[in-house]
This record gives C-alpha cells, structure tokens and sequence, in this order.
C-alpha cells in the first residue's frame, strides 16, 4: 500500500491511502488520523488499511479522489527521530580522497550515523529557505526507511523484519559552514517524496535490505544522476537499522536514511555535488562544478519495473528567506 499525508490546520496533518498509480487517493478516517498513529499500532491498523487500498486500486472505494502531490506534507512531517547514514562505499571513498580524507581506499566504511533534525521536514513541493547565498548549498537525494519497534541489540535480519515503509529523501547541507571535506556544519529541513510505500509495493525490485530501481536527480531542468540504488549499496538497511540499535531501543516512526546513491561506474551521474567536485579535484587538482544557489530547481524521482513513479517526484526550488 501507498501512504500520504495531506495538509489540514494541524502540524501532523490528515492521513491518505494513494492507489498505486498515484492518480488517486482515499482518506483514513475511521482508521487513523494520522501515520504515527498507523505505526504505533501496525499490526492492528495496516490490515484495515491495506483493505482500503485494495478497494482504491480496483476502483471500489466510495469516496476516492484525484490525488494531488502539492497538497502534500512529508508522509511522517516529525519523526521521533531522523537518522542518515553513508551506505555507498563509492560515495565515502570518493569524499575521503580530498585532503583531510582519512578512509583507506577501497576499505568498506563502517555505517556513519549522523542525527538530523526531525521536528518539522519539508513535503514534496515545498521550498528550501536558506539564509546565505554562499553557504554551499549541496543536495543529497537518497533512500529511507520508516521502522517499527526495534529492540536494542537486533541483528541485520532483524532490523529488516521491522522495516515497515521506504521513503524517498531530498536533505540538503550547506557545505560553507563547515571545514574538512565533507564536513557539514547546517542543514536545512530534510523533504521526502509525496507517499510512503510498503516494501512489497516495489516487488522483486526489493531484495534484502537493498531497492534496485534507478533513481534520478535532475538540478535545472538537467539530468545529472540515473543509476540503480541498490546496486552501490555496500551496506544495506538492515545493517544501518542493526548498527542504530547496537546501543539503544528504536522506536515505531524512526527514520533511517542511506546516505547519497552512488554507484562506482561515474558515466552513471552523482546525487550529490560534493561527490562531483571531489572527482574533478582528483582528476584536475580543483573543482569545477558549482553549488546551488537560489532559484535553482531539483527534482529526485524513482521509477518502479513498469515505468510509474513509485513514491512520486520530490520538486524544489532554493529561496532565500522571505
């Protein structure tokens, strides 16, 4: 099943049921207001759910509607936590070629956690305020997970089995403030694509942790990133899931980020500008590929087996503050 949230006047909006081809949608009222709510209950609430999606994609649903991807606030608009890790070994390796760099080449990376803020994340169409327009704005588009209760000390096979949605992600950093390569001192809020969608949702095209569909990052209307996310994975969700709970429980509504795709064929694109000019400065000696500045534009989209968009396209523009 596909999941959404709509605008209403509160801050955790209305919860939606969207069909499979995202042309239509169908709120949860009578079951649960909100996806929190859905997740704090899963084994109880998702069969009444699902239920509901079957009626929508057969076109039996009663009071269906044209779903609409601007009405839309991230599927979980706060979390109880936002964590993002470094999954692409091609991604760590490349970055840590730059002076400061201290991976040896060709060394799989542990999973680097870095806590992120979860208090308010940005919906699908909506604008990325920045206060400078030489802060280094860089674009990370990557993949998540939306967990259930994990246990502290859960294996990988674990961690997976509690996987309850994926998610599609756009978090954005401001390079110049911060140091070292690849250091990064602000982040504005992170926005996820319009809906959230089980693992079944993708099929075969989910296989052990890992979602092998090509995802593609457009920066002004041009196409820089198609590649397969699940073919550079070094480390896969379970693994990133187990490692945050080698120390402490995880809670139902965690969200757990794989970092950039990236993959080790370059002819393939980027999905992150720092991965970008850290290859030209290995190739050249310094970097040529500018950062993002406001009034540029990125759309991220993921594109299932038969063509469709699976989660629908994260679309944003970079504005200074008002």
């Amino acid at each position: 099943m596909k999941l959404a949230t709509y605008r209403d006047a509160s801050r955790d909006g209305q919860l939606v049921v969207v069909s499979r081809d995202l042309s239509t949608a169908h709120y949860a009222t009578g079951m649960a207001n909100t996806l929190q709510q859905v997740l704090d209950d899963w084994s109880f609430m998702a069969p009444q759910l699902r239920d509901l999606s079957d009626r929508l994609n057969s076109g039996k649903a009663r009071h269906a509607f044209p779903f609409d991807p601007a009405c839309c606030m991230a599927p979980l608009p706060r979390a109880y936590q936002w964590v993002s890790g470094t999954a692409y070994g091609s991604h760590a390796e490349r970055l840590d070629r730059l002076p400061g760099g201290s991976r040896p080449e060709g060394r799989c990376p542990q999973p680097l956690l870095r806590q992120g803020g979860s208090d308010c994340f940005l919906g699908p169409r909506d604008d990325v305020r920045v206060g400078s327009d030489a802060a280094g704005i860089d674009f990370e588009a990557q993949l998540a997970v939306i967990t259930g209760d994990v246990p502290v000390g859960a294996s990988p096979e674990e961690a997976l089995d509690a996987i309850r949605l994926l998610v599609l992600a756009s978090d954005l950093c401001l390079r110049g403030m911060g140091g070292a390569a690849g250091e990064v001192q602000g982040r504005p809020a992170t926005a996820f694509g319009p809906v959230a969608v089980t693992p079944d949702e993708a099929g075969e095209a989910w296989r052990q942790g890992t979602l092998n569909l090509n995802l593609q990052t457009t920066w002004n209307g041009r196409k820089v990133g198609l590649c397969d996310a699940g073919a550079g994975m070094t480390l896969h969700f379970g693994q990133l899931v187990s490692q945050l709970c080698s120390s402490r429980a995880v809670r139902a509504g965690s969200i757990v980020g794989a970092g950039p795709v990236s993959h080790a064929d370059w002819s393939l694109g980027y999905h992150c500008i720092a991965e970008k000019r850290a290859v030209e400065t290995a190739d050249n000696g310094k970097p040529k590929t500018r950062f993002m500045k406001p009034g540029d534009t990125l759309r991220i989209d993921m594109k299932g087996k038969n063509g469709q968009s699976l989660f629908g396209a994260i679309e944003q523009e970079v504005k200074l503050p008002e």
